[in-house]
């Protein structure tokens, strides 16, 4: 995994006490989905952690989740557009989750998707005018902001061509180093370490403002106190990679959601990259809705059901399954130009696990399995496809009654693994060498 795994913490970082719960709040175009969970130690799986200074890295406990319906006009493409109607619906879904598990949440971390969050993986290159000079923190923290700017610059000028809005701003939310090299010799701690050529492979992601400060201001409102914000498929990343530094994972990961579907690369467990586009399972919702002259939410019950004959007439099968596969061609079309961008790796990872709510279409599953789509990408042979079991994930402890839990949780979870990697660099421990320290300490 990469030495190197920020979670950026918000400007005014709130003061973390003692405390033995955390909260995920992934707010869906569709859905409100919650997660709370506490550390134990790894040792002792029955003992509950409290968040201290040297909060133990190891399992997280699993004590709930819940699952409330999004009311329609409160997000658009995935972003809040209306913060009073959001948090009416996170009060409900925190407040089934409060009565469901007894306990009462005070530390949030939130999801974010949507087109407009952008991200980017530079490779830079630099010779150093002292090789002989061992590597500086510093000089380290010197190196990684100038890429940071030059990301952030490189986005706002393509975000601000798609929005015709010259002064779009937006916010660094997460970075990761993927890799680093020094005169051709790959590490995982370059601190010490003496060379000319640094070769550095950076992850960046950003947010607009704006939706950062929806966030913002729904936590102020649910009396939260947000610890961080976190790119979802990032979060997917971060769910599959546990706390194992040295764990040996690559796969495409595909979130499919309601409106957005989130893709991410992880190549032997460094996180290279995420992509998102707004078409998800509601798209194949509207063109059911059209072609047979229905609501959705009517066309919604036959999507559901397509994997069911009994269910439905020969008639209204044919028209479904014309209407869904005019939907699928566009969203592989999504999928292959998302993972054209990934051109820092070659070749891609032959496992694809998908998830999120929309993941369960029988048909989308199938055309991934079987359709031609990947061929013009580089992987080594057709990808195999599955679907990421919430249970197979890392360092988490269920609870006895997890028959609630699909794969559609998978976006919590990893908010939650995040969670903790921010408690890891906080509330003392804010500055870059603290966080750097830490983290090279694995």
């Amino acid at each position: 995994m990469s030495f190197l795994n920020l979670p950026k913490l918000p400007e005014s970082s709130p003061k973390v006490e003692p405390r033995t719960t955390l909260l995920a709040l992934d707010i869906g175009s569709s859905f409100v989905k919650c997660a709370l969970a506490s550390p134990v130690d790894s040792q002792k799986p029955d003992k509950v952690l409290k968040f201290k200074k040297t909060l133990p890295s190891g399992k997280l406990k699993l004590l709930g989740v819940s699952k409330v319906p999004q009311a329609p006009g409160n997000m658009n493409n995935g972003g809040i557009v209306d913060i009073p109607g959001v948090v009416d619906v996170c009060e409900k879904a925190i407040a089934e989750l409060e009565s469901q598990t007894g306990e009462h949440a005070t530390v949030a971390v939130v999801g974010i998707a949507g087109e407009f969050v952008k991200s980017k993986t530079s490779t830079i290159r630099y010779r150093r005018d002292m090789p002989n000079r061992p590597i500086t923190e510093p000089e380290l923290q010197e190196l990684l902001t100038k890429i940071e700017k030059r990301n952030l610059e490189k986005l706002k000028t393509e975000l601000s061509l798609e929005v015709n809005n010259p002064e779009v701003d937006l916010s660094l939310i997460n970075s990761a180093v993927v890799s680093i090299s020094i005169d051709g010799y790959r590490i995982n701690n370059p601190v010490g370490f003496k060379g000319a050529e640094v070769l550095i492979e950076y992850y960046t992601a950003f947010a607009p403002t704006p939706a950062i400060s929806a966030i913002e201001k729904l936590c102020a409102e649910l009396e939260l106190e947000l610890l961080t914000v976190v790119v979802e498929p990032f979060a997917v990343c971060r769910a599959c990679l546990g706390d194992d530094v040295d764990v040996d994972f690559s796969a495409v990961l595909i979130d499919i959601g309601s409106a957005k579907t989130g893709i991410s690369v992880v190549d032997s467990g460094d996180i290279c990259g995420t992509k998102m586009f707004n078409i998800g399972g509601t798209a194949f919702t509207r063109q059911i809705a059209e072609s047979l002259s229905i609501s959705q939410k009517k066309a919604e019950i036959i999507k559901l059901n397509l994997d069911d004959d009994s269910k439905l007439s020969d008639s209204v099968i044919a028209k479904t399954t014309s209407a869904v596969e005019r939907s699928l061609s566009v969203w592989l079309a999504g999928v292959e130009l998302a993972l054209e961008e990934f051109k820092n790796i070659e070749p891609l990872p032959g496992d694809i696990f998908i998830c999120g709510g929309s993941s369960q279409l029988l048909p989308l599953e199938e055309s991934l399995a079987l359709g031609d789509w990947y061929e013009s990408l580089p992987f080594t042979k057709r990808p195999l496809i599955h679907t990421l079991d919430p249970f197979t994930l890392p360092d988490f402890i269920f609870p006895d009654s997890s028959e609630t839990i699909d794969t559609s949780y998978v976006v919590s979870l990893g908010l939650l693994r995040v969670a903790v990697d921010t408690l890891l660099a906080s509330p003392d421990k804010t500055g870059f060498k603290a966080k750097l320290s830490k983290l090279l300490s694995h």
